[in-house]
Parts: C-alpha cells; structure tokens; sequence
C-alpha cells in the first residue's frame, strides 16, 4: 500500500509564485539529499553526534577553491552531507530547503551550522523581495517613522516613483500579470520611457529583456485576465529602466556587494568592505535597447561577447572606483556614496527582518547588484542567496578567498565547535574587513562617520609614486571618443 508524500510549505510557495525560487549566481550540480528514512530510529541518530570526534567536519556542494581551501587551511576534515555527520555545511539552496522542510524528519544538532536560512527567497525572489519593501516603507509611515519623511507633493517624480526622502531605495517596479493594469496606467503617463523585464526565479541574466512599447508585453495582458496564482508560473517583474548609469570609460557597470547576516532577530548583519564593479563590453547607448551586451552586466552574459577579455573578466575592484571618484568629483565623493549604500542595504534587510525564519543553526551570505547613476545615488537591483564563488581571474580569487576566511572567523566561534547557543557576537579584532551595518538614524545623518576602506591612500601618501606602485590601474576602460585626459590631485583621470 503505497502513502501519498507530503509536500513542503516552501515547495508550495515556490510552484504559487512560478517556477523555481533560486536566484543563485552558482548553479551546480550537485546531487540532492534524498536518502531513504528509516523511521524514528534516523532521526535519532541525527540528533546523536558521531561517536569519535578528533576536530570539525564539513561538508560542501560547491566544489570551489574558495571554500575548499579555507576548510583544509583549518584543518576541518570533509564528510558526505548525506549522512549528517558533518559540523560545518556549506550547501547549495536545494538541499538547505529540503533539510527544513517538514516532510524530511532531520533535526540539526546543536554542534552544526549550516549557510542559508530556512526561506532566504524572501530576499532572493524579486517579486517577493519588492513586496517586503512596500510593507515596510508602509509599516513605517503608519508609525510616523522619521525615516518615512517625504519630500513636498509638487515633488517630481524620479526613476523610484515614490517622494520618500530615506526609502527610495529601488527604481519604480510592477510584478506581472498582476499589477498589469497599474503598470498600463503609469505607462502612459510617460509613454517614451523605458523598462526592464525580469523573471522572478531565475539569475545569471536569464530572460532579461527591455522594452519601450506595450505591445512587447502581450502575453501579459492576456495573462492579466485570465490570471491564477495557483497555476501560472510565469511571474515576472518590470522595473523602470535607469537609463542615466553612471559611466566609466563610456560603459554601463554595476557593484557587486557582500552582505553577511548572522541572524535576523535580533539583526546582526555585516557589509563586507572589498567588492568589484562588472563592466559591459560595450559602450552605453540608451537607444539600442536589444543589444543585451551594454545593459546587462552579468558575466554570464558579457563573456559570450567577442569584446570580453578574460585577462580582467571586465572587472574593476571597489578601490579603484573610490579612487577614480575622488579624483573626478573631489575629495570625500566615495565616502558619501557609501554612506548610501550601506543605508539602502540596511533598508533591505530590516524589511525581510520580521518575516524570516530565524533558525540559530543559520548565517547566510548575499550578493547585492547596486547601480550608481550619474546623481551617485544607489538602487538596489537584486539581491543573491549564492553569489558565485567561481573565480574569473587571479583578483577574483584572491577577493573571495579573503572574503571566505573572513566569513568563517565570524560565524564560528573562536576555537571551539559551532554552537547554536552562542549569542553570535564575534570578536571585534575577527571582523577584519567587515563593517557592521548599524540601524539607520535620519535625524543626525552628519555625525555618522564614514568607515575607512581598506584600500583607502592618506593625504600623506598621496603621491605619484605611491599611486603608480600601488597597483591602481590593473584594469581601465578605454576612454570614450572625444574624452580628454588631465591631471588633478596628482593623479590621471579621465573627464567623461
């Protein structure tokens, strides 16, 4: 007699909102946990450790020298992850989904700790993401929340098409074929504007296009009549285009970000100060909105380009763009710009804060893609629950190895096993390079002192020598036709 399996609430959630919930910049494959139950009995084992215990074991479903090496560089000793011996598990979100599902009967140990949060896709699915962002800024407004401060209602509208002072942190965005109808109507209002399509579970660039016109969007306005959550599973997003990036070299590019979250209740949540921009191959044209390779910066996307160049992977560390800022726009321009984004990540994770599964077994690191148009103001574009731990060039790796030893110095206490009954509070002299994302306080926004980057020159050393030998220029987009080069501050800057 054969039982009917029981489905998870996660997986139900994942078929309503269409199609898979991952938005992983790594896509492995890897083999998912499903072992055979053998009643009450394996449950128990699980919850009983092994019985000989010479150091912390772990498990990965990445195969990536970043990770890899870090481990063995501790000394941890690498077990399956099926068998649920392990310490330390670094898992793609497959398998962290089934572990806590409640149709699979395992029960973490109070010795293990694992690298995702039971329902991280309230972050990582765009349609779900912009939903927790509008309750917020509503939950504040209801409260009189300074930080729910709007400007004056003859305010024009800009790209977020919203008036608040402090929570204007996204560009304007409609989930379809829901918000179908509404999003006609803005339309309208300013029929040469542009948008940008994006399918709610799916990364690397996948099914990204622009449009300009409404004819483009057909197939949603028949699905907008005859719509049924339960059954369609071609959800998507349609964002206002920022059509006035910033630029660099005449180049579209955006920042890739690191975000460490420990645990959501209380929020202890920790930007990682090294990062880098991805640049497209091609020069920015507003016009040419087909040509995927100067609007979308995913790598995925840009290394198909014959223009790519594997040397750089069109990459540019965070440092070099404080420096290239400071340079052009004056002395102080790069600490502004962070000032912001770490304000528009803090807004983002206080708005998933209250809805996340806080399991004490769980830390999780995101990817943010941040925009910077030619105001230096940030938008949030979305947000990775596996950014990619794949290596395009020797910074790359460098960068991510660093980022890794770092990650594992926080969330494991300091010689001793992982335990879920540490407060999670690690020692300051252990956070290296990342700084800790404080809550926002709007009333004072001039007393905050910007955080050092490492990286960062002195006045002092300012010099010519010390820019030529400090390895600044390891990537420079070519200049645009008709730039002009000068020298200010003592360094070669490019006037766009």
């Amino acid at each position: 007699m054969s039982t009917r399996r029981q489905t998870s609430p996660l997986r139900n959630l994942r078929q309503k909102c269409g199609g898979s919930c991952t938005s992983d910049d790594d896509l492995p494959e890897v083999k998912l946990i499903t072992q055979p139950i053998n009643g009450l009995h394996y449950i128990r084992n699980r919850l009983r450790p092994p019985k000989s215990r010479n150091g912390i074991y772990y498990s990965t479903d990445l195969d990536k020298s970043a990770l890899v090496s870090n481990f063995q560089k501790r000394g941890w000793l690498q077990v399956p992850s099926f068998n649920g011996e392990w310490n330390f598990y670094w898992a793609c979100t497959q398998n962290c989904r089934y572990i806590f599902g409640i149709d699979h009967p395992y029960r973490m140990r109070s010795d293990q700790v694992i690298n995702h949060f039971p329902n991280s896709i309230e972050l990582s699915r765009k349609d779900l993401l912009i939903k927790n962002i509008k309750r917020y800024r509503k939950d504040l407004e209801r409260r009189g929340d300074p930080l729910a401060q709007s400007h004056p209602p003859d305010t024009k509208l800009g790209i977020g098409g919203t008036r608040y002072k402090h929570l204007d942190i996204i560009p304007m965005t409609f989930v379809l074929p829901s918000d179908y109808q509404m999003f006609v109507e803005v339309f309208h209002r300013n029929p040469a504007s542009t948008w940008i399509v994006k399918p709610c579970s799916k990364s690397q660039g996948v099914g990204i296009y622009l449009v300009n016109k409404l004819s483009k969007l057909k197939k949603f306005a028949y699905d907008a009549r005859t719509f049924y959550p339960q059954i369609n599973r071609d959800t998507c997003v349609i964002s206002k285009y920022i059509d006035n990036p910033l630029l660099i070299g005449g180049k579209k590019f955006d920042l890739r970000l690191f975000v460490l979250v420990t645990t959501f209740n209380p929020l202890k949540a920790y930007l990682y100060k090294e990062g880098f921009c991805r640049f497209c191959t091609e020069k920015y044209d507003e016009t040419e909105i087909d040509n995927v390779f100067m609007h979308l910066t995913n790598v995925s996307i840009q290394k198909t380009n014959q223009e790519y160049n594997s040397i750089h992977g069109g990459k540019w560390p965070l440092q070099n763009l404080w420096l290239y800022l400071d340079s052009l726009r004056g002395e102080g321009v790069s600490d502004m710009l962070w000032s912001r984004i770490t304000a528009t990540i803090r807004h983002s994770l206080d708005a998933v804060a209250p809805v996340m599964a806080n399991d004490r077994h769980c830390f999780e690191v995101y990817g943010y893609d941040i925009i910077i148009d030619n105001n230096l103001k940030p938008w949030l574009i979305e947000i990775n629950t596996s950014p990619s731990m794949h290596s395009t060039t020797t910074n790359d790796r460098m960068l991510k190895s660093r980022l890794i030893d770092n990650v594992l110095d926080v969330v494991v206490p300091p010689n001793c096993m992982p335990n879920e009954h540490w407060d999670k509070t690690p020692n300051p002299e252990l956070l290296k390079n990342f700084t800790v994302l404080m809550p926002i306080s709007p009333c004072k926004p001039k007393e905050q002192v910007p955080v050092r980057r490492k990286g960062r020159l002195s006045k002092k050393k300012k010099s010519k020598s010390t820019t030529a030998s400090s390895g600044i220029c390891s990537f420079t987009p070519p200049p645009a036709e008709g730039e002009t080069k000068i020298k200010r501050s003592n360094k070669v800057v490019k006037r766009l």
